[in-house]
């Protein structure tokens, strides 16, 4: 969910930056510009006070001896030796007074003499385009001279963009900087909130799958994160509290009925034997209704079995994993040898792991039994052990009939057998017992396809971690 949450955070405040970002840097461009315009504005103006009273008529040619006339030219030339800034004053015929340099002279078209007609009406021109640092422009600038009422000159400047170019872009690069380290707390402050936002998501996620797992004492921690999360975590618990007083109940009654069970079934089946006695030896219906008996005894023997262990908290112990499963593989050769079935054992002599030495031989004594039951004269069970990273992998593969894919996905369920295998004895519990004694200390018990033929029953061991690894 955070790789989910936290992009969509991140452009959300990207987006936000960036929608105040270009709308500030087209403003810092304004005002470096204008600072420029209001300075030339008034150079322009001083040149036209200059210019004024240099001719008396609008078309009538200045003395070039006239001392103001000397005067403005030499401003003129100094102004464009200072700052590079061409700057002229020319005549309403377009014919130059006085220009600097010399031989510059209004374009007949673009930006110098659209200034320049505008200020012939009598009023400065209007403020030039925007100038952006990738694109080379000039500014103009004009503004009238007035003498008497009428215009009977033109003060134009037209200034390069350069160091106005790269103010801006200064300017932009800073606020660039800014963005960027607004932006990284951004992503910081992102992070943070998504974790506190998603923390007790996931504790409610490992919670769910502990109890899943029959770690039914899992809980929730209420105290962190939003408050509806904090509410659902409270909910959570309750669920979980009532959840585990349904199954504790359930298993007491399973239990309880199992145990009151046993001695009216033990003096029914007394009652047949003796009353077999009194029969013909060999009798079909008695030994039918005994074998039912002793059949019903099995169930609820392992009846009681599976309520025990789905109660058992289990007792997780650094064990030599190796050494349970080549001990059970002994054990078993005088059975396999008896079906004409080859039990072997491959895999190191030693592997460590956090188990209950108990249950896991209960287990592995289950599917075991469960291999050689499905396996025919002459085929083979092989017990596999391997470590992989911090797990211990126990593989029992047999060379029975397999499973198909839907019965595959029924294995380990209580009470369910397959119906091309009625005819094997067993309960259908002994999978499930193994389930809940391997899950109260953090295994877990799978199944697949065994290649070519026949199922593959695997065992997962926790290496590491000890007894606070499964207390949920």
């Amino acid at each position: 969910m955070r790789t989910r949450l936290l992009p969509l955070l991140i452009v959300l405040m990207a987006g936000v930056l960036l929608a105040l970002g270009f709308p500030l840097a087209a403003g810092m461009a304004a005002v470096e510009q204008q600072q420029v315009v209001v300075d030339r504005i008034d150079d322009t103006a001083r040149f036209a006070s200059l210019a004024q009273y240099v001719t008396a008529q609008p078309f009538e040619p200045a003395d070039q001896a006239d001392g103001r006339f000397l005067t403005l030219r030499s401003e003129l030339d100094r102004y464009e030796d200072l700052y590079g800034i061409r700057a002229g004053v020319f005549y309403r015929s377009g014919k130059a007074m006085a220009a600097a340099p010399a031989d510059w002279a209004l374009p007949p078209e673009g930006e110098g003499r659209r200034a320049f007609q505008e200020a012939l009406a009598g009023r400065r021109s209007r403020d030039p385009g925007q100038v952006w640092p990738w694109r080379h422009s000039r500014l103009t600038v004009a503004s009238p001279v007035i003498r008497d009422g009428d215009v009977v000159a033109v003060v134009v400047t037209e200034s390069p963009t350069g160091q106005l170019r790269s103010r801006i872009l200064h300017q932009w690069l800073l606020l660039a900087a800014g963005e960027t380290a607004a932006m990284l707390v951004a992503v910081g402050a992102a992070f943070r909130l998504t974790g506190w936002v998603l923390k007790p998501v996931r504790t409610l996620d490992v919670a769910a799958h502990d109890i899943a797992t029959g770690r039914m004492n899992s809980r929730v921690a209420a105290d962190s994160g939003p408050p509806e999360l904090r509410r659902l975590a409270r909910s959570f618990n309750e669920m979980a509290d009532n959840v585990e007083n349904v199954l504790d109940q359930q298993r007491a009654f399973v239990a309880d009925a199992s145990h009151q069970l046993r001695n009216p079934l033990s003096a029914l089946l007394l009652r047949i034997d003796l009353l077999a006695l009194d029969l013909p030896e060999g009798h079909g219906e008695v030994a039918s209704v005994q074998a039912e008996g002793k059949r019903l005894a099995r169930v609820l023997d392992d009846l009681l079995d599976l309520a025990l262990a789905e109660h058992d908290p289990g007792d997780p112990q650094l064990t030599d994993i190796a050494e349970i499963v080549t001990d059970r593989v002994g054990a078993w050769s005088p059975v396999a040898d008896r079906e004409r079935v080859s039990l072997t054992y491959r895999g190191p002599a030693a592997a460590t792991g956090w188990a209950d030495p108990i249950a896991l031989s209960s287990a592995l004594d289950a599917v075991v039994d469960n291999a050689l039951k499905f396996t025919p004269e002459h085929a083979r069970v092989e017990v596999t052990v391997g470590v992989d990273g911090d797990r211990v992998h126990i593989a029992v593969a047999d060379g029975g009939p397999g499973l198909t894919e839907e019965e595959l996905t029924r294995i380990g369920d209580r009470f369910w057998r397959s119906n091309r295998h009625q005819n094997v004895s067993g309960s259908g519990l002994g999978l499930s017992i193994s389930r809940a004694l391997l899950a109260a200390t953090g295994a877990t018990l799978s199944y697949e396809h065994n290649r070519p033929t026949g199922l593959r029953a695997t065992i997962v061991v926790p290496r590491d971690g000890g007894p606070a690894a499964h207390d949920g």
